[in-house]
């Protein structure tokens, strides 16, 4: 198309079709040189855009002085714009990364309701470096009004593990600041008093769930964790040697616990469970507690409650847990196992955990001490002091 002079330097125009409608408008062009290379640019039509030859003049002058972009710029900006959002290490880029190296991790499954929950909201789409101090205070505040300490501390661990991940694969920068410590009272244990533990073990003995009631008969004689009842194997009890193999437990090194009679009971009338339908060649699942599938329990939650919930215990009484804790508190205040005993019974890496129970034999001795002072002011009272007949001869 033939280009036309106007009015204004360096703004041309050419004829062609209009958009909209019949006949012919002018479509504005403007040259100019910067930086020694000429530029032609297109910059609107008369009617479509409503430009003039004016309009046209102050574009091509805002252009010379580097005040406006071209069309083309701007597309290629944006471009870039896209290119560096998808090559952005969110938060939640750094989550998927993180669960392909960490396939295997115990808590993966809770690391992932931690993140979808908790974290992707408000930080998923935020890279380490660009989170800011008021964010994650927020964070906290928020999450400490709903729920416990020990989740929050949950999460603020998963989102420093995600930061450390990404920091040490190069794959992000760190946070410009350290994150605050959430504050949890790891003292607490929970325990059952005799009335209790004789009404869980009625609501156990009633209860139709196998599964839910063995797995809590277990916990209970046995102090067991959670994870480690749902991967115990049938080949894990060494029923003639009086031993139960614990694999990978949260210490990380493979342990043995004794298995006491109660324990024994329990495990040999539980009847193995088959996976398949061939009376003639039956094949038996090498778990112990299993789902209707055959599969190995991942959780069994609502299940244990129905047991917790009939025996009136308190609500925040965890189930399993907390049996765990009532097995070490019995023998704590029995005042006749040493904590390191105890630690090697509850398979605690360090004796740090078990020290949570120390209060318990210390109450016990303090009885066992006081005892011996009674003894003695009895015998005082009465001036006699009886020696042992082989004494006497």
């Amino acid at each position: 198309m033939k280009r036309h002079k106007t009015g204004y330097k360096g703004v041309y125009y050419r004829l062609g079709d209009r958009l909209s409608g019949k006949g012919k408008e002018k479509i504005f062009y403007i040259v100019f040189k910067k930086n020694g290379k000429v530029y032609e640019e297109k910059v609107g039509r008369q009617y479509a855009d409503e430009m003039t030859p004016a309009q046209a003049s102050r574009k091509r002058a805002a252009r010379i002085d580097g005040k406006q972009q071209s069309r083309k710029e701007i597309r290629e900006q944006a471009k870039a714009a896209k290119i560096a959002e998808a090559g952005k290490m969110t938060l939640s880029r750094l989550w998927e990364e993180y669960k392909k190296n960490k396939p295997q991790s115990k808590s993966l499954g809770t690391d992932k309701a931690n993140f979808e929950k908790h974290l992707k909201p408000d930080l998923g789409d935020k890279e380490p470096h660009k989170i800011i101090r008021l964010e994650t205070d927020r964070l906290r505040i928020n999450l400490l009004k709903k729920y416990k300490p020990q989740t929050v501390k949950h999460v603020f661990s998963l989102l420093k593990r995600l930061v450390n991940f990404g920091v040490g694969r190069q794959l992000c920068q760190n946070l410009t600041f350290k994150l605050e410590p959430i504050k949890v009272d790891n003292q607490k244990t929970e325990d059952l008093n005799p009335d209790q533990l004789k009404n869980l073990l009625t609501a156990i003995g009633n209860s139709t769930d196998i599964e839910a009631a063995n797995i809590m008969r277990l916990a209970l004689y046995t102090g067991m964790r959670r994870g480690e009842m749902f991967k115990l194997q049938w080949n894990d009890v060494d029923f003639q040697r009086g031993f139960i193999s614990i694999r990978n437990p949260k210490g990380g090194v493979s342990q043995k616990i004794p298995l006491n009679e109660q324990a024994r009971h329990v495990l040999e009338n539980h009847s193995k469970t088959q996976i398949n339908k061939d009376k003639n060649n039956p094949k038996y699942s090498e778990y112990v507690f299993v789902r209707p599938d055959g599969k190995p329990f991942k959780e069994i939650w609502k299940r244990v409650n129905a047991i917790k919930k009939a025996a009136g215990l308190p609500a925040d009484f965890r189930a399993l847990h907390g049996l765990r804790h009532t097995y070490a508190s019995m023998l704590a205040s029995s005042g006749k196992v040493d904590l390191y005993t105890l630690q090697k019974l509850l398979t605690h890496k360090s004796p740090v955990m078990t020290q949570r129970y120390a209060h318990l034999r210390d109450e016990a001795l303090k009885n066992a001490s006081a005892l011996a002072g009674d003894i003695i002011d009895a015998a005082m009272k009465t001036n006699v002091v009886e020696l042992p007949k082989e004494e006497q001869a």
